[in-house]
């Protein structure tokens, strides 16, 4: 099977690792409670700053929330190198920045992720990622994304959204731990 995987807030917990570092950062004391709330892919909010702010805030902070220590999320890595060595064909679709594109695959080997390097796609517009899942032909795809998700709905592939607090309202099979892919797959 090929099966397809965006990258943050899907495989690894970006959000909530931005999360604390801005708190450190602003040297705030906002909740998880706060963070589990939000209906946005944004976080900014939750620290009283403006989308100016916020957008500022992401670009400063860029180099350390995607090359630290952010966590994956549990039982991603255990499960997809399984899967790889089942022999199903793992890739990865994310739309960080080109520039940030080989420090990521690098990241992503260095943290356990099965990568192979004619299998990982970066630096693309939602747009574009479409079009290179479409040209894929994957039998799965996981993103956690309301946009792209919806996007996607009509396609012959089956989607699922990385359950968020941003993207309840989808109407869409979902996945809460990357324990349940092997059900899924079988199912």
């Amino acid at each position: 099977m090929k099966l397809g995987f965006d990258i943050d807030d899907t495989l690894i917990n970006l959000r909530e690792h931005a999360f604390h570092l801005y708190n450190r950062k602003l040297n705030q004391n906002v909740g998880l409670d706060v963070f589990h709330g939000l209906k946005t892919l944004e976080i900014h909010e939750a620290f009283g700053l403006t989308k100016e702010e916020g957008g500022r805030m992401w670009r400063d902070s860029m180099e350390e929330v995607y090359f630290t220590d952010c966590p994956p999320f549990p039982y991603a890595v255990e499960v997809l190198r399984e899967l790889e060595e089942q022999g199903h064909e793992i890739y990865y679709i994310t739309a960080r920045p080109k520039e940030h594109g080989e420090r990521t695959k690098q990241w992503m080997k260095d943290n356990g992720f099965p990568v192979r390097d004619d299998r990982f796609y970066y630096g693309m517009k939602d747009e574009e990622k479409l079009q290179i899942i479409g040209q894929l032909g994957l039998d799965y795809y996981f993103d956690d994304k309301p946009r792209v998700l919806e996007t996607l709905m009509d396609q012959q592939l089956k989607v699922y959204a990385k359950s968020n607090s941003y993207n309840q309202h989808l109407h869409i099979p979902r996945i809460t731990c990357w324990s349940e892919l092997k059900g899924i797959l079988e199912g």
